[in-house]
């Protein structure tokens, strides 16, 4: 499990959901669509690494190699190192924030919506270490239950950064802007770098721990 909630950090470290919950308060219907966000954020989470933990299930079943896990591990290191490098080396060219950023205040619960599952499932990052997560955890043996638990908890871990202002200004209200805005712009500042280095850093670990599996 200390894996999974590795992986899980990754996620949660990353600036580009951070970015949009944020910037989500500062719209005209700030609560809605931020819970909306939120909402479709964990789902796009928990379903590429539910779908992980049943494809591993019935792997390991079927498997009469009990290294496949390590290979995935290192396919998975060693495409994750190789984006945070092209993005540490590319981040100079990447000043400005996407447009999707910029175009954020218009945006609606629905479009919201729309975005986390954007930002989550059709993004490659994220899905890569859903993905990893839930081989991780099909490949455990926890039982169905378990399989259940640990991919709730991952979800969890995983979508921290964005539970955290939504749910804080959803209980407090406008109290909590000055310092999520203090956040918002070192982030949109170092977005890239911050993304290069969590990225790295993950594919290193796993990696490693796919290299000892062998």
């Amino acid at each position: 499990m200390g894996e999974v909630i590795v992986l899980a950090l990754g996620i949660a470290v990353s600036p580009f959901p951070v970015v949009p919950a944020i910037l989500l308060l500062f719209t005209a219907r700030p609560r809605p669509t931020s819970l909306a966000f939120l909402g479709a954020w964990w789902v796009g989470i928990a379903v590429p690494a539910g779908v992980a933990v049943v494809f591993a299930e019935v792997l390991d079943k079927d498997s009469t190699s009990p290294t496949w896990l390590s290979w995935v591990r290192i396919l998975a290191g060693v495409l994750l190192v190789g984006y945070g490098v092209t993005t540490w080396l590319g981040r100079a060219s990447s000043d400005e924030p996407p447009a999707w950023m910029r175009s954020i205040q218009d945006a609606t619960p629905r479009t919201a919506a729309r975005l986390a599952l954007l930002l989550s499932i059709a993004n490659p990052k994220v899905l890569l270490l859903a993905v990893a997560a839930g081989l991780d955890i099909g490949s455990a043996g926890y039982g169905a239950l378990g399989d259940a638990a640990a991919v709730a908890v991952f979800t969890l871990v995983a979508g921290l950064s964005v539970t955290v202002p939504v749910l804080a200004y959803a209980a407090l209200g406008d109290r909590v802007l000055p310092p999520f805005a203090r956040a918002k712009d070192w982030l949109l500042t170092h977005n890239i770098a911050v993304m290069a280095v969590v990225i790295t850093v993950i594919g290193v670990v796993l990696l490693k721990n796919g290299i000892a599996g062998l």
